[in-house]
């Protein structure tokens, strides 16, 4: 009878251990929802990433990783299968992205929505569906820097052919030559600045107003340059006309009156040439008036040597 409870005890506490292993198992794998499997094809690198990593969707926790594998019919292809629950919203605009976490390195599956395709992606345990990976933050730094240190590369290789031996010597015979150049320009820039203080000193106030009047004077002069020309064509015409006469009152009476009349015209005639003759010699005459003559004997600064 005592060795029959003893069984009995022991059966009953085999059973007890048993549900409690089961209720452990249960509790640790947690409640199973309801899930869908989908294929994640990338040719990226995925170190850091394991089976049971997490999938999260717009960085909601939605699923795990549950196998990583090759493609048996591309072998530069990467497959990632991945369990999501059944209510997440995929679509056929849903890409994913391999992510990490923080300062541990641990890497996950990010999914995201592009927007370009809005139609529900259905699923199919039998066939899972297809999710194209994009590069990682990592790889898009890691390609952008192996395609700049390719380009500093080649700039580097171009600035050494650039800046070769003979090269430099035309550099520097050109930077020598522009020395040269600049040396010669300094005495011209000072005699141009010479110049135009000259200018400056010349087109003052009071020589522009001499300007100013000497320019208004002009107007005068060649009107009463015009009437005198009209003036000799009159004259002109008489002239023709006296001498055109056959009468005796006509040239024998106009001959005292014509010498009297050359007699002007040769004066005229040497005055207007002495005034040319002083235009050409100062002409600075016409703005600033006729230079001071040189005093004559018995004047103040008179000097036989002709020094004052």
């Amino acid at each position: 009878m005592e060795n029959k409870s003893h069984a009995f005890a022991a059966g009953l506490f085999a059973i007890l251990l048993l549900v409690a292993a089961l209720l452990a198992i249960y509790w640790l794998g947690g409640a199973k929802d309801a899930t869908h499997d989908y294929i994640v094809v990338t040719k990226q690198n995925i170190g850091g990433l394991n089976p049971q990593a997490q999938v999260r969707y717009r960085g909601i926790r939605v699923g795990k990783v549950s196998d990583i594998r090759l493609d048996p019919d591309d072998f530069s292809n990467i497959l990632i299968t991945i369990s999501v629950n059944e209510d997440v919203p995929l679509t056929q605009g849903t890409i994913a992205k391999l992510n990490y976490q923080g300062v541990t390195g641990l890497a996950h599956i990010l999914l995201l929505e592009t927007g370009k395709d809005q139609s529900a992606l259905e699923p199919n345990d039998e066939k899972p569906p297809r999710i194209t990976m994009l590069p990682s933050l990592l790889d898009e730094l890691g390609e952008v820097g192996t395609a700049t240190l390719r380009q500093a590369r080649q700039l580097m290789v171009s600035a050494n052919a650039m800046l070769s031996d003979e090269n430099r010597k035309h550099l520097t015979a050109t930077l020598a030559n522009m020395e040269a150049a600049s040396a010669n320009m300094k005495p011209a820039l000072e005699n141009l600045n010479v110049t135009l203080g000259q200018m400056n000193k010349l087109l003052d106030d009071r020589n522009v107003k001499k300007l100013s009047l000497a320019a208004g004077e002009v107007g005068p002069l060649l009107a009463d340059t015009r009437v005198m020309i009209a003036k000799m064509q009159a004259a002109t015409d008489k002239f023709e006309v006296a001498v055109g006469d056959p009468s005796a009152n006509g040239v024998s009476s106009l001959m005292p009156r014509l010498n009297e009349l050359a007699t002007d015209f040769s004066m005229t005639s040497r005055q207007l040439s002495r005034v040319l003759r002083i235009l050409e010699d100062t002409p600075q005459g016409m703005v600033f008036g006729a230079p001071a003559l040189p005093p004559g004997p018995g004047e103040p600064g008179f000097s036989k040597n002709g020094e004052k």
